[in-house]
């Protein structure tokens, strides 16, 4: 990649596994010099359930500059006094007008301000208002050149849909919820950083993050089974984008599975 600043976005935490192979992958990365900011979607960090005060605050102090959420963001009700204090957390923006916390927000680095935004797809997910038109609303308010949207989202056509919709108008892009990465990253053709979901920050031999077979005893014998996160295999996966924080312009995009 050309110079600038090197961010790694991470995908869909899950549980102590997934904060263990992201602290460890990161500090890695870090040292080598390959990644100058790290912004982690944390929406599993409870282990299929939203994190805790607790522990958003320990992904923080394991060096993420900022946090995503998604569908899970109120599981746990610590949580929502750190969403409403804590800049450095963004919930979902297209939640009513009234849920906790917001869903758009400017963190500084020495190279120039950077704005998150968070969204939640609609198909095939819980009721949400428009993504395509808060994003519309959100990037017209933006404080910053330099602008990231995490899609959290079932669909891939959504996904698409809304990167193309954005093309131009933010520097990046990026699907989470599916924690299965895919390997359409690119540059679209004004600009923007694309990818359809960033896969997930966790165990890999496992259903999603859970230990196999009770996830396939459910599906043969549709009865209720105990989803424990697995501990096997655990690996980070994301992105990394090079981009120009003065103009907002991305360079170049990079597709990393890493292993701790």
């Amino acid at each position: 990649m050309l110079g600038g600043m090197k961010i790694l976005f991470t995908g869909d935490m899950v549980g102590s596994a997934g904060r263990q192979v992201f602290q460890r992958v990161t500090e890695q990365l870090r040292d080598e010099g390959q990644i100058d900011l790290v912004i982690a979607n944390a929406e599993n960090g409870a282990g299929g359930r939203g994190p805790s005060a607790d522990i958003a605050e320990a992904i923080l102090n394991a060096g993420a500059a900022a946090l995503t959420l998604g569908d899970h963001t109120f599981d746990d009700k610590t949580l929502i006094p750190l969403l409403e204090t804590d800049p450095r957390i963004v919930r979902p923006a297209n939640l009513p007008p009234a849920a906790a916390g917001r869903g758009m927000t400017t963190i500084e680095t020495e190279e120039g301000p950077i704005c998150i935004i968070s969204l939640l797809g609609r198909v095939f997910m819980d009721p949400a208002d428009c993504p395509f038109r808060t994003a519309d609303k959100l990037i017209g308010r933006a404080h910053a050149k330099t602008i990231f949207v995490d899609f959290h989202a079932e669909a891939t056509s959504e996904k698409i849909a809304l990167g193309r919709h954005l093309d131009g108008r933010v520097s990046g892009l990026f699907g989470t919820h599916t924690h299965v990465q895919t390997s359409d990253e690119t540059l679209l053709p004004n600009g923007t950083a694309y990818i359809t979901d960033l896969g997930m920050t966790g165990p890999k031999d496992s259903v999603i993050g859970r230990e196999v077979e009770p996830v396939v005893q459910r599906f043969i014998t549709g009865m209720p089974q105990k989803f424990n996160v697995s501990k096997k295999d655990l690996a980070l996966e994301g992105v990394i984008v090079d981009v120009d924080i003065s103009s907002g312009k991305t360079r170049g995009i990079e597709r990393i599975r890493k292993r701790a």
